[in-house]
């Protein structure tokens, strides 16, 4: 009897030994970075194609990668489900990121579980006026109805920084919430003066009024860019090349939110520097795979966020040059 109970005990020993093996096998995985869950956005977006482009790429170009572009709500959510180990990568906006990690706007605890891996494109903030208008500055939207973006939109709380750069107190602007579509229509009808879109360049709510009337987008200067870059460090400067819109024969400067890769900090510097190096040296397939893909530039993609970079990224850029 106790020769059976011995071995039943060291049967079952050796059984709970290869579960926790089997565990730790597992959790290595995870921590390794081979199988992994890309947070994006919503299926019509830009944030899901182009992420599935760069699972593509890590999949086919690191052995063992298994990453999946999961279809989400986009930033606000990205940033939640990164913090709540619920996926390890995730494309936000710069801005979104600054308020996640220091608990502003929306947020109201801080969530720093999170680095920055590459900045991929910028989502320019463009303030659209009549091209026959007096508007040449955005201070001349003073006691005008601009359409600033649905309420607690990445939108609306650019109008606000903008309206802080210049001066301009919340009530010296006739602020309409409105969506981008919204605000396109209420400016066709000549209900609103201006609307502010913050979205990649061309923007196809901009270009469907310039083909029935002359628009023109407002030139923030490089001093008031530089003061905002300076207070809102997760924005940059930004120039709207010449004939990206009709008749816009000139260049425009302004300023934009970036459009970021995330990585949870429980990833290990070697899974993320694996994956850092596979899309900068693969940059011609992803812009083959998504048109945002050609914006991807490696010596804008570790400027333009507040939140600090993830090690396994740093490690690369200083390779290259680009961080110290």
């Amino acid at each position: 009897m106790e020769k059976n109970r011995a071995g039943f005990m060291k049967m079952l020993l050796s059984t709970c030994v290869s579960i926790l093996l089997i565990a730790g096998t597992a959790a290595g995985v995870g921590a390794a970075g081979n199988n992994l869950v890309l947070a994006t956005g919503g299926t019509a977006g830009t944030y899901y194609p182009f992420g599935g482009a760069m699972a593509k790429i890590w999949n086919s170009k690191i052995p063992g990668m298994n990453v999946t572009a999961q279809a989400t709500g986009a930033s606000v959510e990205n940033v939640r489900l990164v913090n709540r180990n619920e996926a390890e990568l995730a494309i936000v906006q710069s801005d979104t990121v600054d308020f996640a990690f220091n608990a502003k706007e929306a947020f109201k605890e801080k969530l720093t579980k999170m680095a920055a891996v590459a900045v991929l494109y910028p989502e320019v903030i463009q303030v659209v006026v009549r091209e026959d208008s007096k508007i040449d500055s955005f201070d001349d939207l003073k006691g005008l109805k601009v359409g600033v973006g649905a309420p607690g939109s990445g939108t609306e709380a650019n109008f606000r920084q903008l309206c802080d750069i210049y001066g301009l107190k919340k009530e010296d602007v006739k602020a309409q919430y409105l969506s981008f579509s919204e605000s396109a229509e209420q400016f066709k009808d000549k209900h609103i003066d201006a609307f502010i879109v913050t979205a990649g360049i061309p923007n196809a709510a901009i270009m469907d009024i310039g083909a029935q009337r002359s628009v023109k987008i407002v030139n923030i200067s490089e001093a008031k860019a530089s003061a905002i870059v300076k207070k809102y460090p997760f924005l940059s400067s930004f120039t709207i090349p010449a004939n990206t819109y009709k008749n816009q024969a000139s260049p425009v400067k302004t300023v934009a939110v970036n459009a970021v890769l995330i990585a949870s900090t429980d990833l290990s510097t070697d899974a993320v520097y694996g994956m850092v190096k596979a899309i900068f040296e693969n940059q011609g397939e992803l812009a083959v795979a998504h048109a945002k893909g050609k914006e991807l530039n490696i010596k804008t993609a570790s400027s333009g966020v507040s939140i600090p970079f993830h090690p396994g990224a740093a490690k690369y850029y200083k390779e290259k040059g680009l961080m110290k």
